[in-house]
């Protein structure tokens, strides 16, 4: 399953590790996968559904939600037969949506900072001019700082044998095959790592370090709760965000003794569990989404 050739200027061809050598059938392993993929859009169209259809969930918090089950969705979708350059243009495409899930996680973290933290100036600064400023920083830095590295694959040559470690294109998997000078790569993708998702995790920490400060000189324990409350389901989203991505970074880094389907079952993780997670801990954790989704299927019940 998942096996798939890709044609390459200066070499036979690359070949995109999935589940084969299985001792079971190929419909056993690829239903899950099937059923996986369902969700990922249904949950995530669903979600969007209901922010747009239900006026009351016209806020900043639920504007940041939108643009993260649309990160998702489009992170469920990339194709799998593919050509070299179209592999080279989803390793682009999956690097930018990772890197555009956790700038929309870190403007999450700055809502809920708002809004614990200062509840009384939070509709005039997440104004709906602030929020559209905040959308096209958060597409412009995801978009405009991965091409330099990706771009350069194009130009490398690969030895043999050409076989990847996943069931799709990543920048780290590439390099590890390539024959020439990778240095620029190395170098640009750790500086990009610690520029971005690195800066993200530690900014999102220190709001919530922030906001843990706010709540606990907070008198009544009721309100500690309802304050924590608001937070709940971002911080889950966080944690299903980068526990995959830590995870995949220990497998290529220490990995390698490692059987090929762990390789390839934690890139599946990476692309699908935050996906496949974030519709469900919004549909259960946020009150507003749960009841228009209960109502939603009442009335289509009635």
């Amino acid at each position: 399953m998942f096996t798939i050739s890709i044609s390459n200027h200066s070499s036979s061809g690359f070949v995109l590790t999935g589940f084969t050598g299985l001792k079971v059938d190929d419909l056993w392993v690829s239903l899950p996968f099937s059923i996986i993929y369902a969700m990922v859009f249904l949950g995530n169209c669903m979600v969007l559904h209901v922010i747009q259809t239900e006026m009351s969930l016209h806020e900043p918090m639920f504007y940041f939600l939108a643009m993260l089950a649309l990160t998702n969705l489009s992170m469920g979708l990339f194709i799998q037969e593919i050509s070299l350059d179209s592999c080279i243009a989803q390793c682009y495409f999956i690097h930018c949506l990772s890197l555009m899930e956790s700038s929309v996680l870190l403007a999450m973290s700055f809502d809920c900072y708002i809004a614990v933290c200062n509840p009384l100036r939070y509709s005039s600064i997440l104004t709906n001019d602030n929020i559209r400023k905040i959308g096209i920083m958060i597409l412009c830095r995801s978009s405009l700082l991965i091409p330099p590295v990706i771009i350069r694959l194009k130009f490398l040559n690969y030895c043999c044998p050409h076989v990847l470690s996943h069931s799709f294109c990543l920048h780290q998997d590439l390099i590890r095959i390539a024959c020439s000078d990778i240095r620029f790569n190395s170098i640009y993708a750790l500086a990009l790592v610690i520029s971005t998702l690195l800066l993200d995790a530690v900014l999102i920490l220190i709001s919530y370090a922030m906001i843990l400060h706010t709540v606990l000189a907070v008198a009544s324990r009721e309100e500690r709760m309802k304050s924590l409350q608001t937070c709940v389901s971002h911080i889950c989203a966080v944690l299903v965000f980068y526990i995959p991505i830590i995870g995949l970074t220990m497998v290529h880094r220490f990995g390698k003794h490692l059987s090929p389907l762990v390789h390839v079952l934690m890139g599946n993780v990476y692309i699908l569990f935050s996906p496949l997670m974030n519709p469900i801990i919004y549909s259960i954790k946020t009150k507003q989404i749960h009841r228009r989704i209960q109502r939603l299927f009442y009335l289509k019940a009635a």
